[in-house]
C-alpha cells in the first residue's frame, strides 16, 4: 500500500464492492494482513459464497442508495470494484429510489462501451463523498511479476503466439473490445466481448467440442492485458486458480499476461494447479507485441 493511501485511511474499513471469480477475497484477505479492517459488499448474483468470511452486507446490483448508506454507515470513505462482472442489461438492475432518480443519467453511461460506463460510475461514487482506490494501489503485492510461475515454460512457438495475441490486445484496445485473447499456432481463435474472459473459454471448449477449432490437445494460448488507456483503478485484468481450470477446459496450453497490470489471486494455488494440468503461467513485459 502506498504511503498517501496508508496515511489517509489508516484504521478506517475500506470497502470492497464484490464481483466474481476468487478475486475479492484475495484483494480482503491481503488487506487484513496489511492491519487494515475490510467490509465487503458483495453483489447478488454475481459474488461467491467465499466472500461472507468477511464482514459483509450483500448488495442488489443497481441498489445506488442502498449501496452508499451502507458505505457510510460502514465508515468506508475509500471503496475498491473487484470481480467478474457481466454487463447486465439495463432492466435487468434492482433499482431503489435514488437508482430511479439517476436513470437518466445511467441510461447514458451505458450507452457506449465499458471504458465509458466504468468512468461514468468512478464519477458517480466521487460526487457523493466516495474514493474509489485500484486494488493494485492498496496491494501492489498480488500484482504478476515478470517471468514463468512454476514449472512449465513456453516453447518457442507458444512464444510467437503471445507476441500476436498481445499485438491484438494492442490494436483492439481503442475500440473498447476486451482485455483477452485465444491464440493457438499463430492463428487468432477468439477474443473476449460482452461474456468475459470465463464466457471466451467456454466458447472455445465449445469450438473443440462440436469440431469447429481443429487443434492439437494442449494448444494455444490465453493472452491477458489491460487496455490502452483504460481505468487502471477499476478494471485491471485478474487470473487466478479458476482461470486456469478455465484454460485447462479449453484446451490451452497456457496463460500470458501483462506482468505490473495484472492481478493474481491464490497465486500459490494458481501455480500449483497450472503444474498439474500440465499448463504455463507467464508475466510478460508491458509493450509486449509492438512491432519496430
Amino acid at each position: 500500500m502506498s504511503e498517501a493511501v496508508r496515511e489517509r485511511g489508516a484504521g478506517e474499513p475500506i470497502g470492497i464492492i464484490c464481483g466474481g471469480g476468487s478475486i475479492p477475497v484475495a484483494v480482503a484477505k491481503a488487506v487484513q494482513a496489511q492491519g487494515r479492517p475490510v467490509m465487503l459488499f458483495p453483489l447478488r448474483g454475481f459474488a461467491d459464497e467465499g466472500v461472507e468470511a468477511f464482514p459483509h452486507r450483500w448488495i442488489h446490483l443497481g441498489a445506488v442508495g442502498a449501496l452508499f448508506r451502507a458505505l457510510r454507515e460502514a465508515g468506508c470513505r475509500e471503496v475498491v470494484l473487484i470481480g467478474s462482472l457481466v454487463r447486465p442489461q439495463p432492466w435487468k438492475v434492482r433499482f431503489d429510489l435514488k437508482t430511479v432518480l439517476l436513470t437518466p443519467r445511467l441510461l447514458r453511461m451505458f450507452r457506449g462501451g465499458d471504458d465509458r460506463l466504468l468512468t461514468g460510475v468512478q464519477s458517480l461514487f466521487e460526487e457523493h463523498g466516495f474514493r474509489l482506490v485500484g486494488a493494485h494501489e492498496l496491494v501492489p503485492e498480488l500484482l504478476m511479476p515478470e517471468g514463468v510461475a512454476g514449472k512449465h515454460r513456453p516453447t518457442p512457438d507458444e512464444e510467437g503466439d503471445i507476441t500476436l495475441g498481445f499485438e491484438l490486445l494492442r490494436m483492439i484496445g481503442p475500440f473498447d473490445v476486451g482485455q483477452a485473447a485465444a491464440v493457438a499456432n499463430h492463428h487468432v481463435v477468439a477474443v473476449e466481448a460482452a461474456e468475459g474472459t470465463a464466457g471466451m473459454l467456454a466458447r472455445v471448449a465449445e469450438m473443440r467440442t462440436n469440431g469447429r477449432l481443429k487443434l492439437p490437445p494442449r494448444a494455444g494460448v490465453l493472452v491477458k492485458a489491460p487496455k490502452p488507456g483504460q481505468n487502471r483503478r477499476i478494471d485491471l485484468p485478474a487470473i487466478g486458480p479458476d482461470t486456469v481450470a478455465q484454460a485447462a477446459a479449453a484446451g490451452l496450453a497456457g496463460i500470458a499476461v501483462e506482468a505490473g497490470s495484472t492481478i493474481v489471486a491464490d497465486s500459490a494455488q494458481l501455480v500449483q494447479a497450472a503444474d498439474e494440468a500440465g499448463l504455463f503461467v507467464v508475466g510478460v513485459p508491458a509493450g509486449a507485441g509492438k512491432r519496430g
